[in-house]
């Protein structure tokens, strides 16, 4: 899309200077076809700001989150259910729908807090291996070597 200024410069190079369109293209640094188009326009009227479109989908939206309230459907599972109910849309709309408002899963921890000396950690297979090199034989390695 063109800009108010470029279009005003499009206008003094062909109006004010008598430039041909080749020249006024040239001189700009812009194609010939878009200086030709623009010619022709009389006065400059900026592009209409895209008003959202009306989405197949947004008539089941709530339907939507009822389900996933209830139950943890995939995407597909949830296109398969409105196909059921009338939805005569995509796929690809319902998988990105569901991908959005689905919660992301929280990373479950326990963040362990002592005070020194008040526990120990052990790893156990290094004590096992420890001991099956050492040549010792106890009950932890015995039914591992089996």
């Amino acid at each position: 899309m063109l800009d108010y200024e470029t279009y005003c410069k499009i206008r003094d190079h062909l109006d004010r200077q008598n430039l041909t369109i080749a020249q006024t293209a040239r001189a700009l640094g812009m194609d010939a076809r878009t200086v030709a188009k623009w010619a022709v326009v009389e006065q400059f009227q900026p592009r209409a700001c895209n008003t959202p479109r009306v989405s197949k989908l947004d008539a089941f939206k709530g339907q939507i989150v009822r389900w996933l309230d209830t139950h943890p459907y995939s995407g597909q599972q949830i296109y398969q259910r409105l196909r059921e109910v009338g939805f005569d849309g995509g796929i690809t709309i319902v998988k990105d729908y569901v991908q959005r408002i689905r919660p992301r899963p929280v990373q479950a921890f326990l963040k362990l807090s002592f005070l020194p000396g008040e526990a120990a950690q052990v790893d156990w297979g290094e004590c096992v291996e420890a001991a099956l090199h050492a040549g010792q034989s106890s009950a932890l390695c015995a039914g591992r070597s089996r």
